[in-house]
């Protein structure tokens, strides 16, 4: 993905939830006469020209802009993709409050979006109800008698959306038979990552006391006295660092191989005795275990049987009550969400609370986030921004083909086999072509509470597509994302490059801008998910999306040697003092940067053979290509969230997705005339050459 990791804002507070990519945007091929027409795409203003390139590439494109654009209260990080985000929740919220202020006929679309906002926006009701909502839950939990009751108890609340059960378990897709979908069995029941409780750093250790201090409030904040609430948050921790010692860190976590473990239903009835798997799948409403089983890793598992079976009976009631709380805090009073937001201020560094018009919008789009995609491109993509789009992307594959067939370091065998890949990606474009339509099969009722309405959303939308896809074959043209997100992805299983709407505009794409300006920030981006089907994760999976070898062992051999260039360049990264990027953990992304600039930048030329393009603003079309690239990285951030990123995201912060990976690509190096005794020159011998 491409992400600045728009999710981040919205501050989910489910324990078992986490964040997750990149962006995109349309192609403009314009003829050589219009060309000429066409604004550079740079803004002089924005740059620090008193900053040499070679010395500081981030600053010099984008440091006035950085000036003038201080980081405001309510986000821990500006930008691009933020100011998207909030022209999004205008335009979003113009809609929803349209149909927020008048009644609504009952069962459509319309009543469904008015209800839920109006009922997240109704404070007044939710803080008279206070925590009564999961009152009867938090009770059952209190009242079980023994350990049979208990566990008991813990798989049916998980399977209504509670995450009581410490294990992920549901419905997956087979990752060496991508048409197929299987039961997945996963690690899970911390709430932040391994790191944060085995190895944690300064920063770490103060998000760790104030997820104890939160955990502990909350448990107070629903009848337990102040002794009684630190017994029980002490207890819920010390099984949470229990299954954090021997889950997988995220390094690990990013490898496809070791995170692959199929097996028969009956062998895991046999390998892991202690959870009862078939009451699991009856419980949520599998009507059968369709014979094979992916346990994902078998370590953390085992550890949770232990765990089951022998920890003090009290333990595993705090467990399930904090994960109670945890899963509904977002729909109940606002002493809830007002201390979850000093968690978040600890965090991520943001100071003031997001108003609450905009937590009721993204609370709607989590719920009814198609409906409101619909909605979204029926007025704002129009389109022709599609067939623009599907333009560039064609653009792209062939400048990508080019690049892997010019290769020096892939034999022939191996090539076929990448060209074969290339040309197989899937795109989609803007909006699914098919709906899945899940709010129709719910319904929205005012008379009920907040949290009454989202039960049964969840239930009805798990029986739905437990309907619709199990024993089914996998449908590969289904959306991950929204239209309206700000971002885009690859996936791995359906070999596809997926570009919502929302990022077709301005710094991404911008249609009265000439191609040099366009290529360097949509087409990279465009790029850069396209060499995520061949990062160190993507290429291990064929054209058809199964995991399976394709390469000669030389060639892989070789791959390797180049693409650790970039972990080692990136492990020199100090991004705040004393803390460095992680090169492992984000080979992913810095592969997919910079595969997206270096085929980015070919497309651009040979574009321009066709359209040639002048100097404009005082810079070359090259020039223009990188400093549009510094643009959209552009941001002000909190330090607790550098810290944050460095700590817990795949990607490196932005300010490395510039002055790093920038160093690496040959090309950089003429448009600016970046020498040796710049600070960031890197001889060319030592600059990663992969696609």
């Amino acid at each position: 993905m491409l992400t600045e990791e728009n999710i981040r804002f919205q501050y989910i507070n489910s324990k078992h939830m986490k964040a997750r990519t990149l962006f995109l945007a349309a192609s403009f091929i314009a003829t050589s006469a219009m060309a000429q027409g066409l604004k550079s795409g740079i803004d002089r203003n924005n740059m620090d020209l008193s900053v040499k390139p070679g010395e500081n590439f981030y600053e010099y494109a984008a440091g006035n802009w950085m000036k003038t654009h201080p980081l405001d209260a309510e986000h821990p990080m500006n930008g691009a993709f933020v100011d998207l985000e909030e022209l999004n929740k205008k335009r979003i919220r113009e809609m929803v409050e349209d149909y927020a202020k008048k009644p609504q006929k009952q069962g459509t679309v319309a009543q469904k979006i008015a209800s839920i906002y109006n009922l997240y926006m109704d404070s007044t009701r939710r803080n008279r109800d206070g925590y009564a909502p999961i009152k009867p839950v938090l009770a059952k939990i209190r009242a079980a008698k023994n350990r049979k009751e208990l566990i008991k108890l813990m798989y049916d609340l998980d399977a209504k959306g509670y995450g009581t059960f410490p294990v992920g378990f549901g419905m997956t897709v087979d990752a060496m038979n991508s048409d197929r979908y299987i039961i997945g069995v996963s690690q899970g029941g911390i709430g932040l990552d391994p790191e944060y409780y085995t190895k944690p750093n300064e920063q770490q250790k103060a998000v760790v006391a104030a997820y104890k201090s939160l955990n502990n409030d909350f448990f107070k904040m629903v009848g337990n006295s102040p002794i009684e609430a630190k017994k029980k948050m002490e207890a819920e921790w010390a099984l949470e660092n229990q299954i954090a010692k021997v889950s997988y860190d995220q390094v690990k976590s990013r490898d496809p191989q070791a995170n692959y473990h199929p097996m028969t239903w009956e062998k895991l009835l046999k390998d892991y005795p202690a959870i009862d798997w078939n009451y699991l799948l009856k419980v949520n409403g599998y009507p059968n275990n369709g014979g094979k089983v992916d346990v994902g890793q078998p370590e953390p598992v085992h550890e949770v049987e232990k765990i089951i079976t022998t920890a003090p009976l009290e333990s595993l009631k705090a467990y399930m009550e904090l994960a109670v709380i945890s899963s509904a805090s977002g729909m109940l009073s606002d002493n809830f969400s007002n201390r979850q937001f000093e968690y978040t201020k600890v965090a991520y560094g943001v100071k003031q609370q997001q108003p609450r018009w905009k937590r009721a919008l993204s609370f709607v789009q989590g719920i009814m986030g198609e409906a409101v995609g619909k909605l979204y491109v029926q007025k704002y993509f129009p389109e022709s921004s599609k067939h623009r789009m599907i333009e560039l992307v064609k653009n792209l594959q062939q400048a990508f083909a080019q690049r892997i067939e010019e290769n020096t370091w892939m034999t022939p065998a191996t090539k076929t086999k990448a060209l074969e890949k290339l040309n197989a990606f899937d795109i989609k474009i803007g909006y699914p072509d098919k709906w899945q339509n899940i709010d129709s099969v719910f319904v929205i009722d005012d008379a009920k509470t907040l949290f009454e309405n989202v039960k049964g959303v969840q239930e009805a939308a798990h029986k739905y597509r437990i309907a619709k896809r199990w024993g089914k074959p996998v449908d590969k043209k289904e959306w991950h994302m929204t239209p309206q997100t700000v971002n885009a992805y690859y996936d791995p299983t359906t070999n596809s490059i997926n570009f919502p709407a929302a990022i077709l505009q301005p710094p991404f794409f911008d249609p009265e801008v000439d191609d040099a300006a366009n290529y360097g920030a949509i087409g990279a981006v465009i790029g850069h998910e396209m060499s995520h089907g061949f990062d160190d994760q993507g290429c291990q999976f064929d054209k058809d999306g199964n995991m399976k070898n394709w390469w000669t062992e030389e060639d892989k051999k070789n791959y390797n040697a180049r693409t650790k260039v970039l972990v080692d360049w990136f492990n020199k990264q100090e991004v705040m003092p004393g803390l460095h990027v992680n090169g492992e953990k984000t080979l992913g992304e810095n592969i997919g940067d910079n595969g997206g600039l270096n085929v980015a930048y070919r497309a651009l030329q040979n574009s321009m053979k066709q359209n040639p393009l002048t100097d404009k603003d005082g810079f070359t079309p090259d020039q223009r290509f990188f400093l549009a690239w510094g643009r959209v990285w552009a941001s002000n951030v909190a330090p607790q969230f550098v810290a944050y990123i460095v700590n817990s995201d795949v990607h490196s912060p932005n300010v490395s997705r510039v002055n790093a990976a920038l160093p690496m690509i040959d090309s950089w190096y003429k448009a600016f005339n970046v020498k040796e005794g710049d600070k960031l020159f890197v001889p060319q011998a030592q600059r990663a050459h992969i696609w």
